[in-house]
């Protein structure tokens, strides 16, 4: 069970209990991210996230911030998604009151020092390259360009190095003021905690948080009418693909069974995709099936490393899979295999308190509404087999289908012709 309360400035506090734990985990979402971003500030919700671990009044030093939870063995660490930024801290029950005053610090008092905005400048180039060096990581960033191309649901999440270097203080200062606003901010708290004692403390803490009106992010376009191809050239041994279609958003009635789809494909080691091509035709080390949902977007694509030379033959395989889950009933034994798994695996990451303040808060966050693991199950179960086949022969069409690649090909014209074999 959870309580919700919702203070006087609009912030939401969401309570998740749960005595058997031994942590308590304090984790507030901002409801701001790459998608409310223009092109000459691209990349400015990363920063800002990475500029509340430089300082507060409290906790003047970088190192004073690091060392106040790193003195109780806490876990923190913040995150910047296209459609949110989130600030967190775990640590053991005894240590919440803790927990607490340094999350809410850092979220409300946190000075921006201007030195600090310098030197991170470097540190985020860098993580902006780390991104580039790893295909399996870069990928998914061309994936979105793909998509999306020169809209914001198309851009790299932590921005351009060429948009970094130039972004200001007083950049920083008004996008935080604009968007940092309580009506667009949920704070959770989940684990073993007092709910009384926690109450009391979160409106004392949170109360402050300045209202505002925050800047609405941009409709989403989306454009297709044949199969799109993104091939970026690279010398390496193995190339990492991206390939799948546009699917549904999160309030479409279909995303559950989009995610039941996308385990058969390839969410486990008995799907599809992974007995296919890895272990029959030993083609692949990883190989995975993904729905992703946001509230204006959502796809359901593959992801692969496959040698150069099996390249086609692994495409190939997977378009196989596609058509044949459009065109056949999954046997009910397999589709329950799939529901179990997803029940399975969503009650045992709720064992952790970090993953229950975030499984309660990015709902309240993007849906306005929580449902409890019980409530979704229940969903998840009335999946049928006609449901996937419906589905699957909507979303899988030649001219739905798209491809990322990173390899050492600089025609793209051959993979366009793969894709119209489905």
């Amino acid at each position: 069970m959870f309580k919700k309360i919702t203070l006087k400035n609009g912030l939401r506090i969401i309570l998740v209990p749960q005595k058997s734990s031994q942590t308590v985990t304090v984790l507030v979402l901002v409801g701001t991210g790459s998608k409310y971003e223009k092109k000459d500030i691209s990349g400015i919700s990363h920063f800002l996230e990475h500029m509340f671990f430089k300082g507060t009044k409290e906790r003047p030093s970088p190192l004073d911030v690091a060392q106040t939870l790193d003195e109780v063995g806490g876990m923190y660490n913040a995150f910047t998604s296209q459609e949110y930024t989130g600030y967190f801290a775990k640590v053991a029950s005894g240590h919440f009151n803790l927990a607490l005053d340094w999350v809410s610090d850092i979220f409300l008092n946190s000075t921006l020092p201007k030195k600090e905005i310098e030197k991170e400048k470097g540190v985020i180039i860098e993580e902006i390259n780390m991104n580039y060096d790893n295909p399996m990581s870069y990928i998914q960033t061309l994936w979105l360009r793909l998509l999306y191309g020169d809209q914001p649901a198309g851009w790299d999440i932590a921005g351009t190095k060429e948009v970094v270097s130039k972004i200001t203080r007083k950049r920083l200062l008004d996008y935080r003021k604009r968007q940092y606003v309580a009506e667009k901010t949920v704070v959770a708290v989940a684990g073993n905690f007092r709910e009384e004692v926690a109450e009391r403390a979160l409106k004392r803490y949170f109360s402050r948080t300045k209202t505002g009106r925050p800047m609405k992010k941009p409709e989403v376009v989306e454009k297709q009418n044949s199969p799109n191809v993104l091939v970026h050239f690279r010398q390496t041994d193995q190339s990492h693909l991206c390939l799948g279609v546009r699917a549904f958003n999160l309030f479409h009635p279909k995303r559950y069974t989009q995610e039941v789809l996308a385990v058969i494909l390839g969410g486990m080691m008995s799907s599809r995709l992974f007995q296919k091509i890895r272990t029959e035709l030993g083609i692949a080390y990883y190989i995975n099936a993904v729905s992703e949902v946001d509230p204006d977007t959502g796809t359901l694509f593959t992801q692969a490393g496959l040698d150069n030379k099996n390249l086609e033959k692994g495409i190939l395989a997977i378009l196989d899979e596609y058509k044949r889950i459009s065109q056949e009933k999954v046997p009910p034994r397999e589709l329950k295999r799939a529901k179990e798994y997803i029940k399975g695996k969503t009650s045992l990451s709720l064992e952790a308190s970090d993953a229950r303040a975030s499984f309660y808060a990015a709902q309240e966050l993007l849906e306005n509404r929580i449902l409890t693991p019980e409530e979704i199950f229940r969903k998840i179960d009335r999946i049928s087999q006609e449901d996937i086949l419906e589905l699957a022969s909507e979303i899988f069409k030649p001219e739905r289908l798209n491809l990322a690649l990173i390899g050492p090909f600089k025609n793209k014209e051959k993979f366009q012709k793969l894709l119209k074999r489905l």
